[in-house]
């Protein structure tokens, strides 16, 4: 396999890394990853198990006929990943079983859980700040400026460089979507699916209140917390982060509908 196709896989988990944030106090070590789905998701939020290809990507001519062998994909995805964001970044990510991180948590991100042990990118540093008020929480200012690396590395993303490696890497991501459990789904039409959830998450002014019934903190907003895992996720960014995040998003999306002859 090309170095260079595994490069798109490193700049999507980069962006997944900003949208990313641990609830828990002092985070858990992660499960061992596998490559099912989150069960019992809202029914807007399942992918079909048979549908009608929306987003079609056209098939990179310059790509080999010879099969990516998925199982062998962690270490030459390592060495892309440290090409694009150096040894000091790489050390955010998981080191295994990348490919299907990176997709399961795609996949679960518009449901109302996005399981810990499945996510690409490793929990921002430290804990999860709050301030204590008489009556109420509310989510600390300063947990934005947690998110600094990650949307520095997210700025020097090149989208159009970004969807040419995506493209031809789209192979092995449709292999590792269908053994999710989806034999006629498409990884881009989902891929989109996500992204145009995470735009849809509303712009809240903060503070924004929180409650920590047990030890994982909730929005007190009842509305707020039946939103999608990678609603929350982007509300509890703070809203300067989220407006980038969006941005970029919103390129991204720009980008791959370009290259889809089917839009």
């Amino acid at each position: 396999m090309r170095k260079g196709n595994l490069l798109i896989m490193a700049m999507i988990a980069v962006l997944l890394g900003v949208i990313y944030i641990s609830l828990v106090p002092v985070p858990d070590p992660p499960e061992p990853a596998t490559a099912t789905q989150t069960p019992a998701a809202p029914e807007q939020a399942l992918a079909p198990a048979a549908e009608v290809e929306r987003y079609p990507i056209a098939a990179d001519s310059s790509q080999t006929t010879q099969p990516i062998n998925i199982e062998e994909s962690d270490s030459a995805y390592g060495d892309g990943l440290r090409q694009l964001v150096g040894a000091e970044a790489l050390a955010y990510f998981y080191p295994e079983r990348m490919i299907r991180r990176l997709v399961a948590t795609i996949d679960n991100l518009p449901r109302q859980e996005a399981p810990a042990r499945m996510m690409p990118v490793k929990p921002v540093g430290g804990p999860f700040l709050v301030e204590r008020h008489t009556d109420r929480m509310t989510i600390d200012p300063a947990n934005d400026g947690r998110y600094s690396r990650y949307l520095e590395i997210m700025a020097a993303i090149d989208v159009k460089r970004l969807v040419d490696m995506y493209i031809s890497f789209y192979p092995v991501l449709q292999q590792a979507y269908r053994e999710l459990g989806y034999p006629r789904g498409h990884f881009n039409d989902r891929l989109i699916d996500t992204i145009d959830d995470l735009l849809a998450t509303p712009d809240l002014a903060p503070p924004l209140a929180v409650v920590q019934p047990k030890v994982l903190y909730k929005f007190a907003d009842p509305a707020l917390e039946k939103r999608s895992a990678g609603q929350k996720m982007m509300l509890r960014m703070g809203a300067d982060n989220r407006a980038r995040a969006k941005r970029l998003l919103t390129a991204i999306r720009s980008e791959l509908l370009s290259r889809s002859p089917g839009a």
